[in-house]
């Protein structure tokens, strides 16, 4: 027998639940950047608290380990340094291993302003993009840099653009949001271990992968020497047309 109140119960309808949050994380290679991994961490946290943050101390000689952890970030040191691609690999073979679906990637020199993190999130979140691009090149950005810097950056952001068939203004930018299947072939095999700037994209492109640029603020690195940037000119564009190279030659794959 059916009550009243039995009635009442079948009629009330239940809010669906609202959705998830992406499972996000952080990811930021460090060699010798003690004196600016701390500010770096501040600025992210300041803005972002709730994001997990992940240091790849790249077999730094400083203290650059000690301070990633006083500031609450995870770390994980290599035991000799390894270089750009290969720390950055390291977090995102770990993002993929704890099952993170969004992976922003950041530099440990100051470049980077954390405020604009939530700009990128917000394009990644979109259907139309798995990989978003920080531009310093774009709209009302304005960044200042040595002339035969910007003319390798002008080299193979048209190199870039004519492969992808798409405006590529900023191929060297270590500011990006890139989601799960982006995340997964860069833990993979294919990755460029070198200095994965204008192949990773033109890479990105032939896997099917969707990528945009947004305009962010970056300042010029305090340190010359940086890991991604203190690389010899004439062996950077050696390495990086070689790249290229070995890019294209490889066989698009079906998605």
């Amino acid at each position: 027998m059916v009550t009243p109140e039995d009635d009442r119960a079948e009629s009330v309808s239940y809010p669906e639940p609202l959705p998830q949050a992406p499972k996000t994380l952080i990811i930021i290679p460090a060699y010798n950047e003690g004196k600016n991994i701390g500010a770096v961490l501040d600025g992210i946290q300041k803005h972002f608290p709730e994001i997990p943050i992940l240091v790849i101390n790249d077999g730094s000689s400083d203290n650059t380990e000690t301070i990633a952890q006083q500031h609450n970030a995870e770390v994980i040191s290599l035991p000799c340094n390894s270089g750009y691609g290969v720390a950055l690999q390291t977090g995102f073979l770990y993002a993929v291993k704890n099952n993170y679906s969004l992976v922003v990637q950041m530099d440990s020199d100051g470049q980077h302003d954390p405020a604009n993190i939530a700009v990128l999130l917000e394009e990644a979140q979109k259907d139309d993009c798995d990989v978003v691009i920080g531009s310093r090149f774009i709209g009302k950005a304005h960044y200042k840099t040595s002339f035969a810097r910007h003319a390798g950056m002008l080299l193979f952001g048209t190199i870039a653009s004519i492969i992808c068939r798409q405006k590529v203004t900023d191929p060297t930018s270590g500011f990006q949001v890139l989601k799960s299947r982006a995340i997964e072939l860069i833990a993979s095999d294919e990755y460029p271990p070198d200095y994965p700037d204008a192949d990773f994209i033109i890479l990105m492109n032939r896997n099917g992968f969707k990528i945009k640029e947004v305009s962010v603020t970056m300042h010029a690195s305090p340190d010359k020497e940086s890991m991604h940037h203190g690389h010899k000119t004439v062996y950077y564009v050696f390495k990086m047309f070689l790249s290229i190279f070995v890019t294209l030659l490889r066989k698009s794959p079906k998605r």
